[in-house]
């Protein structure tokens, strides 16, 4: 289904550049996606390029939905149930980026706003006008990206933000901030579960887990590995993306679980040369 907004057919796409986005790797994913499933679940939503593809393609699916990040779950249902002041919030910090982008990125970046809109265009805007849009806060939970070499950032994607909130609107999409763990309770057989947590590191210099200012430990990997194995005893399809490390191929290594190695490109390494030639792992039970 895709949206209709002007006379223009815009595909939904994610709103946020997050760290490990899927949306180059769409093709892959989609054809390890099963033929038939009932209610589809991401438990680490981030930017959510494979859910916008499966509500686009397959209308009418129900979806449930989930992050530990607050701000970002936030931003979800704010830009499904009150799109228009989002805008006109976004398109103000456009105007005032563009007369003064350093000193303004700098008081936005140091700003706490307490309002629903305020904190959700605070997000957009921070990642659309920071370096390499990156999301990371540190161990205090405070955004701490520098401002990026942009020459005339899309700080109001007006299109894409209207179509992201109509087939949010349209959707049997469910939202909530929780942990991965939760899903454990709702997921039910002939369900499709989807995880892409934040990877374990494949070196020492790569060690990026901080979505939140709790980072995502071996012991976390570890209790994502458990609940895999309970969602397989459920009769759940499980479908896993991480890094290409030992530790990841260890934990699925029974034969219930079919573990491939997919080409990938990093878009957010400050390296441009260290973008490329990646390999991360695909990891499924059916």
């Amino acid at each position: 289904m895709k949206q209709q907004y002007g006379q223009i057919l815009v595909i939904p796409k994610p709103f946020v550049k997050w760290a490990g986005g899927k949306r180059q790797l769409i093709p892959i994913l989609n054809e390890n996606l099963p033929k038939t499933f009932g209610t589809y679940y991401e438990p680490f939503l981030g930017g959510g390029a494979l859910l916008f593809h499966i509500l686009t393609e397959q209308n009418g699916s129900k979806c449930s939905i989930s992050d530990l990040n607050s701000d970002l779950v936030l931003a979800y249902t704010t830009i499904r149930d009150r799109i228009d002041e989002l805008i006109s919030s976004l398109k103000s910090h456009e105007k005032y980026y563009q007369k003064n982008s350093k000193s303004y990125y700098y008081s936005v970046r140091d700003s706490n706003p307490r309002s629903q809109i305020e904190k959700t265009s605070r997000l957009i805007f921070l990642n659309r006008t920071c370096f390499n849009g990156l999301y990371r806060v540190n161990s205090k939970g405070k955004f701490n990206v520098p401002l990026g070499k942009y020459t005339n950032p899309n700080i109001v994607n007006e299109e894409n933000l209207h179509s992201v909130s109509n087939i949010l609107q349209s959707s049997r999409v469910s939202i909530k901030c929780r942990d991965f763990e939760a899903v454990l309770r709702d997921a039910k057989k002939g369900d499709l579960v989807y995880f892409d947590p934040p990877y374990q590191p494949v070196s020492e210099t790569a060690n990026f887990t901080s979505y939140t200012n709790k980072n995502f430990t071996y012991n976390d990997l570890s209790r994502l590995a458990e609940l895999c194995m309970k969602l397989d005893s459920k009769g759940c399809r499980v479908l896993l993306s991480n890094s290409d490390s030992k530790e990841v191929a260890d934990m699925f290594s029974t034969k219930s679980w079919k573990v491939s190695k997919i080409q990938a490109n990093r878009s957010i390494n400050s390296n441009s040369k260290k973008r490329t030639g990646h390999f991360e792992l695909l990891i499924k039970n059916y």
